[in-house]
């Protein structure tokens, strides 16, 4: 690079994440001066942490939904399928999917934490007070968190297995 190249690069925006439990940690520099570290960085809006711990992504994608969901019952006079259904899926729920393949939840607690939104909105919708959440889902046509990362995972292996064999060319009904 020329010397007016690397003096567009702000020092500033430039950090070190450090990945791992056993990360020697090396110092970087940029020109002469030494490049600060970070104990977590967001990524095309997935945060990631020098642990590779994801429980801060799905707090911070129900922190997202959450308050749509709020918007959506004050917003509504009547909460019918119909109404509750299409705002929730259209506005809260790609938070709760949103790279999932790269945050997927591991622990139960996660698990937890995006299910208590998907079961919020369900709750949402009138006369389904006294059903179980999977009668829920399956009155208001949702699926569960879990089956639609299993979906989009079996999807991206596909999308793999075809790349490697040479398939390119040839669409899997339902897979795009």
């Amino acid at each position: 690079m020329s010397n007016d190249q690397w003096d567009e690069i702000k020092k500033s925006k430039c950090w070190i994440l450090h990945l791992g439990w056993s990360n020697t940690r090396h110092k970087y520099k940029l020109r002469e001066e030494r490049l600060g570290s970070s104990p977590a960085e967001r990524d095309l809006g997935v945060l990631v942490n020098s642990n590779v711990n994801m429980s801060w992504q799905h707090a911070l994608a129900a922190q997202k939904a959450n308050p749509i969901l709020g918007y959506i019952k004050h917003s509504t006079t009547r909460w019918s399928k119909e109404v509750t259904v299409p705002l929730y899926s259209a506005l809260a729920r790609p938070d709760l999917g949103y790279c999932v393949q790269f945050w997927a939840p591991q622990f139960q607690k996660d698990v937890k934490v995006l299910k208590y939104i998907q079961r919020r909105a369900t709750k949402l919708v009138k006369g389904l007070e006294d059903s179980s959440y999977e009668e829920w889902l399956r009155t208001l046509g949702l699926s569960s968190l879990e089956k639609r990362r299993l979906r989009g995972d079996l999807i991206a292996l596909c999308r793999y297995l075809r790349r490697q064999s040479g398939e390119g060319g040839a669409d899997l009904p339902g897979i795009q």
